[in-house]
């Protein structure tokens, strides 16, 4: 077999798996101390796609386990926290091009024929994290495919954690 057929395989495996991948951005402030901050309180951000109760208290319960395995606790009412949270919600949709009609990739591939655009739903959630006493923000980090509304729900709550998960994984940030 030639290397040509491999090299179109393996470029078409590892385009899928990037396009179907989870993104994940953050930032922070180096100047902030993190080791400081031992409890948050939540705050309700503005968001560009507003949610629905039940996924505002699916959000809000992936971020406090998470919060809660990096030795933050949650106060409520009118106790001081070290930290304000809030998320943002945002809806993307983008086109990408089904298929060109005729065009294959090889011995047995076939891309669909259709050539028409499909829209896929790419729903991005934003956390912020600041610090109470200063009021300023110490990091924010965005997940991209977090949040998929014609997904079932098992599927949503799996691409949430997941994406929390990835979100909190560099929390604290190294020194």
């Amino acid at each position: 077999m030639s290397k040509f057929p491999l090299f179109c395989i393996a470029w078409l495996v590892l385009t899928a798996s990037s396009g179907l991948s989870q993104d994940i951005h953050y930032n922070f402030d180096d100047t902030a101390d993190f080791s400081k901050f031992k409890t948050y309180k939540w705050v309700t951000l503005k968001s560009e796609a507003p949610i629905e109760k039940l996924t505002d208290e699916q959000i809000r319960a992936a971020l406090d386990a998470a919060f809660a395995r990096k030795g933050l606790t949650k106060v409520e009412g009118d106790s001081a926290a070290d930290l304000l949270i809030g998320y943002q919600t945002t809806g993307q949709y983008q086109e990408e091009i089904a298929g060109v009609p005729g065009w294959s990739t090889g011995p047995g591939w076939r891309v669909s024929g259709s050539g028409k655009a499909e829209t896929i739903y790419k729903g991005d959630l934003a956390v912020a994290m600041s610090d109470a006493t200063k009021q300023i923000l110490v990091r924010r980090g965005v997940a991209s495919k977090a949040l998929d509304p014609k997904a079932t729900p098992e599927k949503r709550q799996k691409n949430l954690d997941k994406a929390v998960a990835k979100l909190m994984k560099d929390y604290p940030p190294p020194k």
